[in-house]
This record gives C-alpha cells, sequence and structure tokens, in this order.
C-alpha cells in the first residue's frame, strides 16, 4: 500500500502523470494527423474526378440544361468507378435526375456540397458528414454553367468513409496499444528504479532511528557506489564518530567523577577526624591543611567544568585588555616550581628580558598556560625535565612547553584536542583542559599545537599575535 506521503505517491502524481498527459497528448494527435491525412487524400481524388468532368463537359453538353443532362447521363453510365463512389446527376433546378447506384435518391436528404458549389464562382462545393441513415460520407459536388453563366445542372461525387474510418481506428488502436506499452514499460523499469531508491531509504531509516536510540554499532550495508552509498558511507561514519564521543564522554565521566571522589574522600575523611575532638594541634593543622588544598582542588575543577560548559554553548566571554604576557607566563611558572621540585621534577624556565605586549584576557592566558604545565607535569616521570620558552617572531608571541615524558602515541596525537578525550587514562584529569586551552586561543586569533613522540616527549607551542599586529591589521581593514 502507498503511504499518503510517499517518493512512490508523489513519483505517480507527477513524473507518471506528465508521461500519460505527454502519450495521451502525442496519440491525439497523430490519430488527428493520420484522419486529417487520409481524409485529404479521399478529398484529393474526388477533387481530380471533379476536375476530369470539368475537362470533359468543356467542350459540349453545356449549351443547355437537356444536353447537360443527355451528357451527364451517358456520363454516368459508363462511369468506371461505381463500386468505390456514388455519382448523381443534379439538375438545375436542384433535383436529382440519375444516380450511379439505380436506386431513387432520398428526396428528404439535403445537399450541402451543392448549395456550397451554387454559392462559389468557380462552382465547387464540398460536405463531410452523415446521411439520414447514419452513414458517413464525404460529398463533392461540381456545377456546370453555360457559356453565358446560366447553371445548367451539376454533378455529385459521394465516398463512404466508413471503410477509411474503420482504417484509421485500426491505426489509432494500435497507436493506443503502443501508448500502453510504453506506459507499462516506464511503470516496470521506474518501479525497479524507485525500488532501488527506496528500499535502501528505508534501510538507512531504519538504521539510523538504531542510532538515534543509542545502537552506535548499528551500520547500512552499503550496495551500490553512487549519491545513496554515499550517503550510507556518511552516516556509518557519524556512527562511528557518535561511538567514539559516546565512549569518550562516558569516560569523561568516569574520569570526573573520580577526579571529584578523591578530594571529596579526602575533605570527608579529615572532617570526621577532627569532628571525632581527639586529634593533636599538629594533626589538626595537618588536617585543615588537606582539606583546604582539596576544596581548592575541586573549586578548580568545577571551575574548568563551567568553563567547559560556556564554550560548548558559545558563552565564553573574553575581557580584553593589553597585557604583559610575559609576566603572566612567568607566574605559572611560579605556580608550579613547587610542585615540581615536590614530585622530583626539573621545570626550566628561559625568560627573555622583553617581549611586545598583547591584547588577550589575562585570566583566560594564565589558564591556557597553567593546563598545558599541569599536563606536561602529569606525563613526565620523576627526574624528568620541563622546559618553558618564549619569543616573538613574525608579529606573534610563541610559547613553547616541551618536556621529555612518556609522549603520545602517533594514532592518538590528532585526537588530543577534542573533548573529552584522553590518550592516557591511566593519569588523573577529565580530558577537557587542552579542548578548552585551545578554544581560548582561537578566541585570541592565536593557535595551540601540540607536537609529540611515544617515549620521546612532548612539544607545545602557543602562538599569539603582538598588539601592534592586531592594531595594524584593523587599521588596514
Amino acid at each position: 500500500m502507498i503511504q499518503k506521503s510517499s517518493i512512490t505517491k508523489r513519483w505517480l502524481l507527477n513524473s507518471l502523470g506528465v508521461i500519460l498527459l505527454i502519450v495521451v497528448t502525442l496519440i491525439a494527435t497523430l490519430s488527428a494527423v493520420i484522419q486529417g491525412y487520409v481524409y485529404n487524400g479521399i478529398r484529393s481524388a474526388l477533387n481530380g474526378r471533379s476536375d476530369e468532368l470539368t475537362n470533359m463537359f468543356s467542350s459540349y453538353g453545356r449549351e443547355s440544361p437537356t444536353e447537360f443532362s443527355t451528357a451527364a447521363r451517358s456520363y454516368v453510365e459508363n462511369f468506371p468507378n461505381k463500386e468505390s463512389m456514388e455519382l448523381m446527376v443534379i439538375s438545375s433546378s436542384g433535383k436529382i435526375l440519375s444516380t450511379s447506384i439505380g436506386f431513387a435518391p432520398d428526396e428528404d436528404q439535403e445537399i450541402p456540397d451543392y448549395e456550397a458549389a451554387l454559392k462559389s464562382s468557380g462552382g465547387y462545393g464540398t460536405w463531410t458528414g452523415r446521411l439520414s441513415s447514419g452513414e458517413k460520407v464525404m460529398a463533392v459536388t461540381r456545377v456546370m454553367r453555360s457559356n453565358l453563366g446560366n447553371t445548367v445542372g451539376a454533378i455529385r461525387y459521394v465516398v463512404s468513409l466508413e471503410d477509411a474510418d474503420r482504417q484509421i481506428f485500426i491505426v489509432v488502436g494500435a497507436l493506443m496499444i503502443a501508448g500502453l506499452l510504453i506506459l507499462l514499460f516506464v511503470i516496470l523499469s521506474s518501479y525497479y528504479f524507485m525500488r532501488s531508491i527506496i528500499v535502501p531509504i528505508k534501510r538507512i531509516g531504519a538504521t539510523a532511528r538504531l542510532i538515534a536510540q543509542g545502537d552506535f554499532k548499528a551500520r547500512i550495508r552499503k550496495t551500490n557506489d553512487d549519491e545513496i552509498g554515499r550517503l550510507c558511507d556518511t552516516i556509518n561514519d557519524m556512527a562511528d564518530e557518535l561511538g567514539q564521543s559516546e565512549k569518550m564522554k562516558n569516560d569523561f565521566i568516569s574520569s570526573v567523577s573520580h577526579e571529584l571522589r578523591t578530594p571529596l574522600t579526602a575533605i570527608k575523611g579529615w572532617a570526621e577526624t577532627i569532628q571525632a575532638g581527639d586529634t593533636d594541634r599538629q594533626t589538626f593543622s595537618r588536617g585543615m591543611s588537606i582539606i583546604v588544598r582539596e576544596s581548592e582542588r575541586l573549586s578548580g575543577i568545577v571551575e574548568e567544568l563551567l568553563d567547559f560548559s560556556r564554550m560548548q554553548s558559545g558563552r565564553m566571554t573574553l575581557t580584553m585588555d593589553k597585557i604583559d604576557l610575559l609576566a603572566e607566563l612567568g607566574e605559572a611558572v611560579y605556580m608550579f616550581s613547587e610542585r615540581a621540585s615536590s614530585e622530583r621534577k626539573f621545570l626550566l624556565y628561559e625568560e627573555p628580558e622583553m617581549l611586545s605586549p598583547v591584547l588577550g584576557d589575562i585570566n583566560r592566558l594564565r589558564q591556557v598556560f597553567v593546563n598545558v604545565l599541569d599536563n606536561a607535569l602529569k606525563y613526565t616521570s620523576e627526574g624528568g625535565t620541563i622546559s618553558v620558552t618564549a619569543d616573538e617572531e613574525d608579529g606573534f608571541i610563541r610559547v613553547v612547553i616541551s618536556d621529555n615524558g612518556c609522549g603520545i602515541p602517533a594514532e592518538h596525537l590528532p585526537n588530543v584536542k577534542k573533548k573529552f578525550y584522553k590518550a592516557n587514562q591511566t593519569v588523573r584529569g577529565s580530558g577537557i583542559g587542552l579542548a578548552l586551552a585551545d578554544e581560548i586561543m582561537n578566541l585570541h586569533s592565536g593557535s595551540l599545537e601540540v607536537e609529540s613522540h611515544e617515549n620521546i616527549g612532548t612539544a607545545v607551542t602557543i602562538r599569539i599575535p603582538t598588539y601592534d599586529k592586531l592594531e595594524n591589521e584593523l587599521q588596514e581593514t
């Protein structure tokens, strides 16, 4: 059953309707042309006969009605085509004197062609219609006039069109059968063509519903390398991406849950210990210090999640100002110096003498440095080195933070800036820090590039245009 709103129904109403209209119009036109051709042929034959008659009576039989009557009767008696057409002799008064068939004529039958011939200057008239008996005929009348211009009589040729119409009907029937065969061929070929489209579309729809319901392993079987085949590839690729995104989201939730649970466990444990009231001053101070530190860690995680939410919704705003990027970088390095020392790692910073100012959000840029330095320390083993350098080149400030840690495998490197993505699930972290840092740099018209080799190390290059470069570009536009 064809659904109310389906491609097949629209095709039936549009394409097939147009084809049907074209075929019907073509058959009707050809039928009219064939009928016109046949009738014109018959009319031409009758005209030829009447021309012969005119030539025959040009030298005699036109002096008086009596002479015409005598000559016409003789012509009728010797007429060779009596079987194919009827010949009538009409007097000057309009009365039928004799016919080639030998039967008495119907006196009530009108003779429109004779009336037309009387009015015609050439004495010629033609008529196509039905007799009182119902037979369809074509008639041609030639009026004969004397040398003085008086009507002396007329000869009328009458041909039945029944056989001609029968032949025309056969030809038109053949055309209709041909038209039906064409329509049948179009319907069958279109059916298989539409089926080749609709069946894959139904499969695509069914698979898409499975994907929408969360079955990211559902795949569409590709049968043809055409537009539908490419659509199948696209949906399959989409399912792969959604599956990876779902996995990264689940990993993210698990990672964040772990990140939140660890400081909460420490805070709860020390709070219960202090609440018990049997702690000495040193234990109390140590517990409060851990509670404060873990609370700050929780606050940082929550703030990072909020920033990520703002980034996703496009609501992240920047407070732009002319700042000294070197000062912010130095402060970020200082923040991690104690941590690097406690973890027995070397944090080296080659501070340049001076760099041009930049236009940026001081807090967001510091957040970028903090995230990258935090990652460098996390993925660098004890005894490893983290190096920080900064320079200016072609109107850009370039900060490179490199380490000799575990590095990133080549298959993970293209995805490290994607949200939720973590190449190493054994190290703490939410997987959104680098994605957030990359978005912040994009908002500053800068960039963040990661280069890494497994078991060798990683280098993160941060580039941001100088204040003067941005100002010149604005003036040019």
